[in-house]
């Protein structure tokens, strides 16, 4: 599973030069924690988050001072991933540096942000819902598979296939698929395919 997976790409972001007072107002009202600062290209400048709402009021209070605008105001280093990151990855990057969102980047522009809750939400999936998909969305419309040929298990999270598949191909592509699904921790790979089509001589194996 990659980050591009999980993100949220319906972003709530501000300009720099956003009044301190609105950018305040967005966070109430869409209930977030932090606002991604971004030219119009989408480009990342900054991040204004609650932390930086604190130190502000607490600058009001000692100077009865506080920046208008948000270029002002906002934290200028940002962490980002990008969409390819594989979810662990990007939860220990996370958790390294103690954040609980992460802006999400590809060719230097904002396309998603990654949170806490958009990791810990994916894993609390039930297993035989993910299983259910595999069967049925990933292995039968996909690859046009009968699932009864294939056996799926899905154990807190850890996919397993068994079976015989047609090639090579379909083999990794259905485990690549599986990867992606939401709740996915990981995909253990047992498969065996009738036709090597990626070597050209027709050989079998897994």
């Amino acid at each position: 599973m990659h980050v591009r997976d999980l993100m949220t790409t319906d972003v709530v972001a501000v300009a720099p030069s956003t009044s301190v007072r609105d950018a305040a107002r967005m966070m109430f009202r869409y209930r977030v924690s932090g606002l991604p600062v971004v030219d119009a290209e989408d480009h990342v400048l900054g991040i204004i988050t609650e932390g930086d709402f604190l130190a502000l009021e607490i600058k009001r209070a000692e100077t009865g001072q506080v920046p208008e605008l948000v270029q002002d105001a906002m934290s200028r280093s940002v962490l980002s991933v990008s969409a390819d990151l594989e979810i662990l990855e990007a939860a220990r990057f996370m958790h390294t540096n103690d954040v609980k969102r992460i802006v999400v980047v590809e060719d230097g522009k904002m396309v998603g942000i990654l949170s806490r809750f958009d990791i810990v939400a994916a894993f609390t999936r039930p297993d035989d819902l993910i299983e259910d998909e595999i069967r049925e969305d990933l292995i039968r419309r996909v690859l046009f598979v009968d699932p009864a040929t294939v056996d799926v298990s899905v154990a807190n999270g850890i996919v397993r296939l068994v079976g015989t598949i047609g090639t090579r191909t379909e083999a990794r592509l259905v485990e690549e698929l599986a990867r992606r699904l939401d709740g996915v921790v990981d995909v253990q790979n047992d498969l065996t395919w009738r036709l090597d089509d990626t070597e050209g001589p027709e050989t079998s194996g897994g």
